[in-house]
């Protein structure tokens, strides 16, 4: 039987808390275990959740069911009354360059309004709010502290407390499963792309992450979350049997999402991260880079799981504003074995060598660095020649903090 349990840190669908679906499960010998997102399950099962109600759906190009078909048809399909939209960065459509200013609009196929929550709104206004009883907020988070949909998601549910109005997740896998690495967010240098005291690569869904939210921001509001039903932490997208979707333009593939909590750090340096490219966060470059010098001192290091190979690409219309039309010379990352692969590890690691190698040309922007990284301890370490094993050594005791503070609001075993 399918209940749901009521606590102080929101409600959750039990059914899908506690009970992965296994291959045998599934009824298909050797088949990949079954996974329903949170849409499937709320209109399967949960459906009286929203019966009655006049709804807003905060989502994108992700709120996609198995099939690839869209929330706002599978809901308006069941007779949900959808009254508004919302959407984060990238738009509603997922196509909007990062970091660029979205306008509301208007759905032409349903004539509902579609509130962007990345321009001049981070948040919904009263007026946006007007008329609604429940939220439900349906976003593919890529895994890493950096993204921004869960400032969208905070933004929404503080709004929507002011209001008395409930808040709704409908969860979503890690795509990157649930594996913890990187270092811990001093909060003191919270924003929207590192807004908890979690690590660089939480292990977290969406769901979990709202939940964990509400408690450590102290934000009112009725939340709950439709749990993902078949999800265990030991998998990654590819063993979901779900249609990918790119949570955002210049995140392409799974394999990029997994390099994502590394690679992104170099955002705030000299290299380019590969946007406009065909393998943006895959690989870093610059004019001056020296591939051969580099190549030889990272394969010395022996890092687990991951390749690297000297690469050429030119950035077309990159967005972050990096050697426009120019050739590069890079290295792209490919990784062997996930399970072993620590994609912070090695962005530490290739920052190492690279302040040794090239220290006048890494061109670290402190500010941007120290927003990404969550504090100042790392760029300082970095330029004070510390070696990477040292630098992520010692993160272990804040992770173990970490680990042991977000078991109440987890939703999957670990």
């Amino acid at each position: 039987m399918i209940h749901w349990r009521l606590g102080m840190i929101g409600w959750c669908l039990v059914a899908g808390c506690s009970r992965p679906v296994s291959a045998a499960q599934s009824g298909r010998p050797g088949a990949a275990p079954v996974v329903r997102t949170g849409i499937e399950v709320l209109l399967t099962d949960s459906l009286a959740l929203v019966a009655g109600k006049r709804v807003g759906l905060l989502t994108n190009s992700s709120g996609v069911d198995a099939l690839g078909v869209s929330d706002m048809e599978r809901l308006r399909a069941a007779g949900v009354h959808l009254i508004a939209a919302f959407s984060p960065e990238h738009g509603f459509r997922g196509a909007a360059a990062p970091g660029a200013a979205v306008a509301s609009t208007v759905d032409a196929a349903t004539g509902l309004p579609i509130y962007s929550l990345y321009g001049s709104n981070s948040a919904p206004s009263d007026t946006m709010l007007a008329g609604l009883d429940l939220i439900l907020v349906d976003l593919q988070d890529a895994g890493a502290r950096y993204f921004t949909y869960l400032a969208t998601t905070v933004g929404v549910m503080r709004a929507a407390g002011k209001h008395g109005i409930k808040v709704l997740i409908l969860d979503r896998p890690n795509p990157i499963a649930g594996t913890v690495e990187g270092n811990v967010l001093d909060t003191v240098f919270s924003s929207a792309v590192g807004l908890l005291a979690v690590p660089m690569r939480h292990g977290l869904t969406l769901g979990e992450l709202a939940r964990l939210a509400r408690h450590d921001l102290a934000i009112q509001v009725d939340l709950g979350v439709v749990p993902v039903a078949g999800w265990q932490r030991s998998m990654d997208y590819d063993r979901v049997g779900l249609p990918f979707i790119p949570p955002s333009p210049n995140l392409k593939s799974v394999e990029s999402l997994f390099h994502y909590p590394g690679t992104c750090l170099f955002e705030a340096t000299a290299l380019s991260v590969g946007r406009g490219s065909d393998a943006p966060f895959e690989q870093i470059g610059a004019p001056w880079l020296d591939t051969t010098s580099l190549l030889l001192t990272l394969r010395d290091a022996a890092l687990p799981g991951v390749t690297f190979s000297s690469v050429n690409f030119t950035p077309h219309q990159p967005g972050d504003g990096k050697y426009a039309d120019t050739l590069l010379a890079g290295i792209r990352l490919r990784i062997t074995d996930r399970h072993s692969y620590d994609p912070v590890l090695t962005a530490v690691t290739i920052f190492t060598i690279l302040e040794r190698q090239a220290p006048d040309r890494l061109g670290i922007d402190p500010r941007r660095f120290d927003r990404l990284a969550g504090g100042s301890d790392l760029r300082q370490s970095i330029l004070a020649g510390k070696a990477a094993g040292e630098i992520v050594s010692e993160w272990n005791p804040a992770l173990k903090q970490y680990r042991e503070r977000r078991r109440p609001f987890l939703l999957y075993p670990e």
